[in-house]
């Protein structure tokens, strides 16, 4: 393996199909301003560098960048590339990732408006975003550890995982497909509109008018807090932990709830059974299980008691 060490590039395609270095303590900055520093390359290391141009990584595989930092100027960092691993670096530039995968992202800071457009099989860990249009079209995400700030966050995505994270983000999740959330806190107004098959375990959702026009939408030991208008025109099985502030015409399924502080049910189509006074405690009686010998009721979602 090569190594460059020490050096500045400021010139166009300055390290163009690269294969196999490691780059060290660079900068890639300078009067000529170029652009697309590594473009078309293969097995690149980058470690404690500084980007402060534009496009650097593209039609890239097999890359490594460690402890550095892309600035505000380094836009579109890394499209195009694939089995990718970035940890501990700022990725400042707007669109920084897209139409990328086989990616690993740990213990990064990112402010990167429309990042992660149409990226594929991307794991992130221990990072924090500020982000609009975060991860946009994206499949097979798997976060963990992930600090979100933004707005239309994960719109169109499919095949996703998220646990321990905390998203502060308007309009998170709509129309996204097959998504499941854990433990985590999700805060901001219309979540989850047009969603099918999105999963909510233990989580704390806070914010106006959640969970609207869903199909196979499932809660399982949620908190609801602030919530209203919630459930409009939708298929849903739920067991809330927490009062909802009100709950309007949810289509079909079963809500259990300890209160509703108003229930809005004026359209014929709306055929959900809600049932309040629900309490996590009563799960074993009124589902029937180990004390008492009887058959478990199979619509059940309490947990873990059945």
């Amino acid at each position: 393996m090569k190594i460059i060490e020490n050096q500045t590039f400021d010139m166009e395609r300055a390290l163009y199909g690269s294969r196999d270095i490691l780059v060290r303590n660079c900068s890639f900055d300078g009067p000529a301003d170029g652009e697309s520093a590594f473009k078309e390359g293969k097995d690149i290391q980058a470690e404690n560098c500084y980007f402060n141009l534009r496009y650097p990584f593209w039609h890239d595989s097999g890359l490594v960048i460690k402890d550095s930092e892309m600035t505000e100027l380094c836009r579109a960092a890394l499209w195009y590339s694939d089995h990718v691993e970035i940890t501990g670096t700022k990725l400042h530039g707007i669109k920084a990732l897209r139409e990328c995968s086989d990616a690993v992202i740990r213990d990064c800071d990112i402010i990167s408006p429309e990042f992660g457009w149409s990226v594929r099989r991307i794991r992130m860990e221990n990072s924090a975003a500020v982000s609009e249009y975060f991860m946009m079209r994206a499949e097979n995400l798997t976060f963990k550890g992930v600090n979100l700030k933004g707005k239309y966050s994960f719109q169109y995505i499919k095949n996703a995982v998220f646990e321990n994270c905390t998203f502060d983000t308007k309009d998170a999740f709509w129309h996204g497909e097959n998504i499941t959330v854990k433990d985590s806190v999700i805060k901001g107004e219309y979540l989850a509109w047009y969603s099918d098959g999105l999963t909510l375990i233990n989580c704390k959702i806070i914010g106006t008018q959640p969970f609207c026009y869903c199909k196979n939408l499932k809660l399982t030991d949620c908190e609801m807090i602030d919530t209203d208008l919630a459930f409009e025109k939708s298929q849903v099985e739920a067991v809330i932990t927490t009062k909802v502030d009100s709950i309007k015409n949810p289509r079909s399924g079963r809500i259990r709830l300890p209160e509703a502080g108003e229930l809005i049910m004026d359209d014929p189509e709306a055929k959900c059974e809600i049932l309040t006074g629900w309490k996590k405690e009563d799960a074993q009686e009124k589902c029937g299980t180990f004390r008492n010998g009887q058959k478990k009721d199979s619509s059940c979602m309490c947990r873990p008691a059945c």
